[in-house]
């Protein structure tokens, strides 16, 4: 099959399907072209004794009518048919540390307030400067808020999030919760600048919620939109080849042999696998160094707990629990023994008056290289691959140890386990596309700032980039950057001109 479009998109994640139909609406036609089984990228679910699994939408932020992620869905045409539950108003995070307190983070910003200043009552003032920064800091942000603008401000990129914690209070028990979902983002103290962590928490502030019976409701929905507009998508469609005639990107060829020729082509495969595939040749030799040696974020090792039929009562927040409130920003840097050093734990929802959990997801950090002995093996549902029962093996103590850890937290909780289920930084590779099983691309730095920033236009005229590495990471950092690679190609101020007349 060999077919030309307007729009040809690489990958299916948020990034490339929130763009597809973007470009859609304008009357372009487009494909998107998927390599594994199941669109969607970190949308996917994923089922194992008849429990749905998120690999990677655990809660989503600022859904409530006239929040920012609201209005983009609404003008997706998705927002009316999402199936969601909000979560704890007073506490839909909760931090916790091994000395047993637990810290809500809570809905609202004056609730926000109040919560935390039952545990810190001497610290009020603190708490609302710290909210005062989170909105203006977001607020820097034009696109954020669905309005037009320029650069960002120096001060805002510069500014280091530990740097500004310990700026706003001595108090470390208060900074450590305040930092306490950095999780989201994987914090790391020398590097993170405080916009990312300001860009991450300020919508579930606004409003937190959970997708009933998964997230991939996101890409399916997504989908009909797309094909609503007459656009295309292709599974088991693995692009390996990219074809120029003088200079320009005239088509793309996938495994199976076809190709797709296109005018525009957007990439959602993460940018140094991207450039890679395309050519060391075809860019400039500093912008392809400066992308190659881009560090990338730290990997993770999922737990996926089935539980027993009304034995673990369900909880509508999450956890972030970390076993020393001193390793806020450092837990990644475990030891064999250490191991694991904090958690995200979570719950999936199926129905909307939920009174005993299904399931339980829970993440923590582990490193790449610690899967080095099974790198060059590749494991999908479309690609089988075997790796061993020395893999497995593996799997199965590091789970233990998980286990263990968590049950510290939660007495009793092995004897509601029915069965477990784990996912490794090769399957966060293999499935999501994570260079080295990564979690949200690439490290932001706020000492140099510029230096992570990759522009959504290449210096190929017609190829463009999108995804969580673009922009920021998330279902609203992404859904951003898909409108800000589509206003690359549109012109910024028609596209935000056009969603905000179509809202009103």
């Amino acid at each position: 099959m060999n077919k030309k479009y307007d729009i040809v998109i690489i990958g299916s994640g948020l990034g490339g399907l929130v763009s597809a139909i973007i470009l859609a609406k304008e009357g372009k036609s487009v494909c998107v072209l998927e390599k594994n089984n199941q669109y969607g990228g970190n949308l996917q679910t994923f089922v194992r004794e008849k429990t749905i699994f998120d690999t990677g939408i655990h809660y989503i932020g600022g859904l409530e009518k006239g929040q920012n992620l609201y209005k983009y869905f609404s003008y997706l045409g998705i927002m009316d048919h999402l199936k969601l539950k909000k979560m704890d108003q007073d506490g839909f995070d909760i931090v916790s540390f091994g000395d047993g307190t637990e810290y809500p983070h809570a809905q609202g910003y004056e609730n926000f307030v109040q919560q935390l200043t039952v545990y810190f009552p001497e610290e009020e003032q603190t708490i609302r400067a710290y909210c005062d920064k989170l909105i203006y800091t977001c607020d820097s942000f034009p696109l954020y808020n669905l309005k037009q603008g320029g650069g960002y401000q120096s001060e805002i990129l510069s500014l280091n999030a530990k740097d500004y914690l310990d700026e706003l209070t001595d108090n470390e028990k208060l900074k450590a919760v305040l930092a306490g979902s950095n999780f989201l983002y994987a914090g790391i103290a020398d590097k993170t600048p405080f916009y990312v962590h300001a860009l991450s928490v300020n919508s579930y502030i606004q409003s937190a919620w959970r997708c009933i019976n998964g997230g991939s409701q996101i890409s399916k929905q997504l989908i009909k939109q797309l094909r609503k507009y007459g656009g295309e998508v292709y599974k088991h469609r693995e692009v390996v080849a990219f074809d120029f005639k003088d200079e320009k990107l005239t088509s793309v060829k996938t495994k199976n042999g076809e190709e797709f020729f296109g005018e525009i082509f957007i990439s959602n495969i993460e940018p140094k696998t991207t450039l890679k595939m395309i050519g060391e040749d075809k860019f400039r030799k500093s912008y392809y160094s400066r992308i190659q040696s881009l560090e990338v974020l730290p990997s993770a090792f999922s737990l996926y707990i089935v539980f027993k039929p009304e034995c673990f009562p369900y909880l509508n927040h999450n956890y972030y629990h970390f076993n020393d409130s001193n390793r806020i920003w450092n837990a990644n840097e475990y030891t064999e023994a250490s191991w694991p050093e904090a958690y995200m734990a979570s719950m999936n929802v199926s129905e909307e008056n939920q009174v005993w959990a299904e399931s339980l997801t829970a993440i923590t950090y582990l490193k790449f290289e610690e899967f080095s002995t099974w790198e060059d093996t590749h494991n999908t549902v479309s690609e089988k691959g075997e790796r061993g029962a020395s893999y497995e093996e593996y799997k199965r103590v590091k789970a233990e140890a998980f286990i263990t850890e968590i049950e510290k937290k939660f007495p009793g909780i092995r004897d509601c386990i029915q069965s477990v289920h784990t996912s490794t930084p090769l399957s966060y590779r293999d499935y999501i596309g994570g260079y080295r099983g990564n979690l949200y691309g690439y490290i932001k730095d706020s000492s140099n700032p510029m230096k992570t920033f990759i522009s959504p236009k290449t210096k190929i005229d017609n190829l463009y980039l999108t995804g969580q590495s673009i922009n920021m990471h998330g279902v609203l950092g992404v859904t951003i950057g898909a409108v800000a690679t589509c206003s690359e190609i549109l012109g910024d101020d028609y596209l935000i001109d056009k969603i905000n007349r179509e809202l009103e």
